[in-house]
């Protein structure tokens, strides 16, 4: 295993994870995507396919191999036995898979960014955590605007699936607040700052 500073990246849907990522990735720092990771081994590891079919049918794949997203979607947003069920498979997948790419870094610091980091028990296995946080009505405004696909009722679903800005608090190292009334830059600096100190 490798012997850099593992942090992770959280936040409900919309809270500005992605742009939190992008910042510390402009500042060196590697970082693993674990839902666009998980995405893409729902279509592209064998194994993974042959158990999401053998659990939610055939229709889970197009007739191309790529995950019928909206099949699946409709299957397990609103089913919360259901999306247990699909994140049991794909949480396992990915786990392996960011070893894998953590084993293949050489950084002081990584950063492993994902949506349900708390939720699913995997901040546990991290060095530090930091949560991005913003307001309920902010990050839904931000998911509608940028996923024109979603309604506001999909949005509520997804949300309902994860823990609250209270929870996160709870179990953050640090925490980002993304809502508009602080600048994010100055905030990811200092925790970048710190972050290296840790591992000089």
């Amino acid at each position: 295993m490798t012997d850099s500073l593992i942090v992770g990246v959280t936040g409900g849907i919309g809270s500005g994870k992605t742009t939190v990522c992008k910042i510390f990735h402009q500042l060196g720092v590697p970082i693993y995507f674990a839902d666009d990771r998980g995405k893409y081994l729902l279509s592209n590891d064998e194994l993974l396919k042959s158990q999401v079919m053998d659990l939610f049918g055939a229709e889970s794949y197009l007739p191309d191999g790529l995950l019928n997203r909206s099949f699946l979607a409709n299957r397990v947003f609103s089913n919360t036995e259901e999306l247990s069920k699909l994140n049991g498979l794909v949480h396992p997948a990915v786990a392996k898979d960011f070893l894998q790419w953590a084993n293949n870094q050489n950084a002081k610091v990584l950063i492993k960014e994902a949506a349900l980091l708390i939720e699913n028990g995997s901040y546990t296995a991290l060095n530090k955590l930091i949560s991005v946080l913003a307001p309920e009505d902010v990050r839904i405004n931000r998911v509608l605007m940028r996923d024109i696909q979603r309604d506001k009722a999909q949005v509520l679903d997804i949300m309902s699936n994860q823990v609250d800005d209270k929870g996160r608090r709870e179990v953050s190292d640090y925490l980002i607040d993304n809502g508009g009334s602080k600048l994010l830059i100055p905030q990811v600096l200092k925790i970048h700052k710190e972050l290296q100190l840790i591992k000089s």
